[in-house]
């Protein structure tokens, strides 16, 4: 039995129950713990993390695990465990609270406030010694000079309030290609040539901002830039940041030469690395690249598939309490697991030269595309590839008899939309119908378990059960999923879910003083601020998601009011775009929608789906399709008759081209 246990042990959050035996008294969010905290007139903590976090995992053994620590948490605050995941709420709020006062922020997230929740002091992560320290000064100088910090927490409250606050352009939308250009010259800059990525460290994949870059880059011809795109996502897949052998990706490396990866796999990102690599093949034909969606499918769904079709959040750095010990190879594990295949396995992986890491262990990763390192050993790709696929096997199996990872099983509703999406862009770009019908699977499944008894979502679930109520990016995301599913399948029935939760959502998220979308419904209590997410990061911004979900399904069911919300979401950012590049990506993207030629290609007839195949395998990002094989009343099909020919319309603007029955003579259409 445990020595301690807190009401921690009552949460499904992996990450709280992590914490549910710890000696410190740990309160989850709620009333009871802020009541308790003006009942005693004691400073709060609210401590946010998740499961996955390296550093969060630190600072609980060197602190909060810690008897001397714990002792004088309890007896002089009241402390809040919040897993960031389930409550992205409450860490905006007091994330930019942190940034606010010191200029940086990360994770573990430590806030200390006010009885009522507004904060005074905070910072990330806390060795034992200096964690003492705060507690001893703040904890006596809020009994000695409460006024300095109510004083304080009034100051910084406005600025919090004031970070939140997008203002509404009421000047007609000035949508340029001069904000195009400066926001791709922004990102020009920071350019990392030699290995791809910006150039710092430590360097996160940002997919979306190469998205964006590889589309600009076509449309403008811009060849420079295509060479940074390819050079990016060859120096990743390459790199240690890939698993070689298991596939997805790590959520950063900690080094400019995508080698050192912090080894925690995140949902989001490999999802969003999913769309990015499928999308590169359809621009430029590389198999390297259809390897890597392959791979990376294959992991998620050896790894993280939730049973009926969801997906679980993450996986941990660590395992048997070192970081990245599972993935980390020596030469003797090498040779006891491959035997006469080691050397191959040494070579290829670079094992003892570039992968060398640390106290005798290896990350695997390869200095070279397969095509070239075929032809400096005198292989045929054939040979190569059965080579490597039997080191790999073997090294799987080898590697599965180790102590995993920690997974986190939260089934978070956005992520698992975003894998939705990405699924449908791979389904798209290979043709594989796998990938479709688990795309569909992971909808239908959202659909059932996330959805709320008045029609809303929850944010995800735990083993079945409903977590809290959903945020904007749970509603942006699956709008932008079931509008791709839609697109994929012609199955009408995905618009109707589409309008429904665009029809929720723009009731309850509309903020129509200014035009953009609340991060939280309007039925949820309020915290001490609201916030509008509005910069691309990591993850695309939710109203970057909103305003592009409303841009596609506004054409699709031809909707004006959800088109006119969208331009006026881009015309109040659009402004301050090149000022903050990196966090307009999305944005961007829906900036090229409205500049550069936009089709809509209707397709009727008894082979729609497989014209819409074929034209989709392109990339033509600027597009959307809608089809019937049988007859249908939306807006753009209604007035399409269906016969025993398969028609194709290209439309822009609601005016189509003369019908044509080939890909080729639509794919000239759209030249």
């Amino acid at each position: 039995m445990p020595a301690h246990t807190n009401r921690l042990a009552a949460e499904s959050s992996p990450y709280l129950l992590q914490h549910a035996h710890n000696p410190v008294d740990w309160y989850p969010w709620g009333e009871e713990a802020f009541a308790k905290a003006r009942a005693e007139n004691k400073l709060v903590l609210i401590s946010i993390g998740y499961s996955t976090c390296h550093w969060c995992h630190v600072m609980e053994h060197e602190c909060f695990e810690d008897a001397e620590v714990a002792k004088q948490m309890n007896a002089r605050f009241v402390c809040i465990k919040v897993d960031r995941e389930e409550r992205p709420d409450i860490d905006q709020v007091y994330m930019a609270a942190v940034q606010l006062m010191t200029g940086r922020g990360g994770w573990p997230l430590n806030c200390f406030t006010l009885p009522d929740g507004r904060p005074v002091y905070g910072g990330t992560y806390f060795p034992k010694e200096q964690w003492l320290q705060v507690l001893d000064q703040l904890a006596d100088k809020w009994a000695s000079q409460p006024r300095h910090f109510t004083e304080y927490a009034e100051k910084l409250h406005a600025g919090i309030r004031q970070a939140g606050v997008v203002r509404l352009n009421e000047a007609p939308p000035a949508l340029t290609r001069k904000q195009l250009d400066q926001l791709a010259d922004g990102l020009d800059r920071r350019f990392d040539t030699a290995w791809g990525g910006p150039d710092q460290a430590p360097k996160f994949p940002l997919p979306n901002t190469y998205t964006f870059l590889l589309r600009y880059g076509i449309a403008t011809d811009g060849k420079a830039i295509l060479k940074q795109v390819r050079l990016t996502l060859d120096k990743m897949a390459q790199g240690g940041i890939f698993d070689q052998i298991g596939g997805g990706f790590a959520r950063y490396s900690t080094d400019i030469s995508w080698k050192v990866p912090h080894f925690e796999k995140m949902l989001y990102d490999n999802a969003q690395l999913i769309s990015l690599y499928s999308k590169a093949y359809q621009a430029f034909r590389d198999e390297e690249y259809h390897d890597v969606v392959r791979r990376t499918v294959a992991w998620a769904v050896r790894e993280m598939q939730a049973e009926g079709g969801g997906w679980h959040s993450a996986l941990d750095a660590d395992s048997e309490g070192v970081e990245g010990l599972f993935y980390l190879w020596t030469e003797d594990q090498l040779e006891a697991a491959l035997g006469e295949h080691a050397e191959f396995a040494k070579d290829f992986y670079n094992v003892g030269g570039d992968g060398y890491w640390e106290e005798g262990r290896n990350i695997l990763l390869r200095t070279m595309d397969d095509q070239h390192y075929a032809r400096k050993h005198g292989l045929t790709a054939e040979e190569l590839s059965a080579k490597r696929a039997l080191v790999d096997a073997k090294l799987l199996a080898a590697r599965a008899a180790r102590i995993r990872p920690g997974l986190d099983n939260k089934v978070i509703t956005a992520w698992n939309a975003m894998m939705a999406s990405a699924l449908c862009d791979a389904a798209e770009a290979f043709g594989e119908p796998q990938y479709r019908e688990m795309a569909e699977q992971t909808l239908q499944q959202l659909l059932t378990l996330c959805r709320r008894p008045d029609g809303g979502l929850w944010h995800g679930h735990t083993n079945g059960k409903p977590t809290v109520n959903g945020y904007l990016d749970d509603y942006s995301f699956t709008l932008e999923a079931l509008a791709a599913l839609y697109q994929l399948t012609f199955n009408e029935r995905w618009l109707t879910e589409a309008r429904a939760l665009a029809d929720y959502a723009i009731k309850h998220f509309l903020d129509e003083g200014s035009g953009m979308f609340r991060y939280t419904n309007d039925t949820d209590p309020p915290l001490i601020a609201s916030s509008m997410e509005v910069h691309d990061n990591v993850i695309p911004s939710s109203n970057s998601s909103m305003a592009k979900g409303l841009f596609t399904l506004g054409h699709l069911l031809d909707e004006p009011r959800w088109l006119n919300l969208a331009k006026q979401q881009l015309a109040n950012v659009a402004g301050g775009m090149k000022d903050y590049p990196a966090g307009h990506t999305n944005w961007a993207l829906l900036l090229m929608d409205h500049l550069f030629p936009y089709y809509e290609i209707a397709i009727t007839g008894p082979e729609a789906l497989s014209r819409r195949g074929q034209i989709g395998r392109q990339y033509h990002p600027g597009r959307l399709f809608i089809g019937t094989a049988s007859g249908s009343n939306l807006p753009l099909l209604a007035d399409k008759p269906v016969g025993p020919q398969t028609v194709i319309y290209v439309c822009e603007g609601k005016v189509c081209q003369l019908p044509v029955h080939s890909v080729e003579a639509a794919l000239i259409q759209m030249q």
